[in-house]
């Protein structure tokens, strides 16, 4: 991979240029780096209070109702995004939607366990666990081989 660093006071804001012949997993990894700089902090409520919460922290997100909440190891704060926007800015290497309503941090979580009905109960390093729908089974099961795939 050849890399050129242009580094001009004339330049007016900085900008990425990435010319490939198609779309790699390394590829995909700094597009996902850049993404995840710019999605940045988020701020969480807890009453009046305002905590900034960086992505990497949150376990999970989830949503009921018009509330969407950040779970991390610090406790769990109200954030303005919705779920869809939080499924867009976050790097899709590390969180995954699990359900209609949960986007969890795949660093976050610690096992799998089977249920009867197709469902898988997912356990966070926390503690914590929430159920990953069967719609969304077969998208987490790609995406733990495409990483243990990376790590080879």
């Amino acid at each position: 991979m050849k890399i050129v660093l242009d580094i001009d006071p004339r330049n007016e804001e900085t900008s990425v240029t990435i010319h490939c012949k198609e779309i790699t997993p390394a590829i995909q990894e700094i597009l996902e780096y850049l993404k995840k700089n710019e999605t940045g902090l988020i701020v969480g409520k807890d009453g009046e209070n305002q905590h900034i919460i960086k992505p990497d922290e949150v376990n999970y997100f989830r949503s009921e109702g018009d509330t969407v909440t950040a779970a991390t190891s610090e406790g769990i704060f109200k954030v303005k995004e919705k779920l869809y926007e939080l499924e867009q800015t976050l790097p899709s290497h590390r969180f995954i939607r699990i359900s209609k309503s949960v986007i969890a941090n795949l660093y976050a979580m610690s096992h799998f366990e089977p249920s009867f009905n197709g469902t898988l109960c997912v356990h966070f390093k926390s503690g914590e666990k929430e159920y990953a729908s069967r719609h969304y089974v077969g998208r987490i099961k790609e995406i733990l081989k495409m990483n243990r795939r990376e790590a080879k």
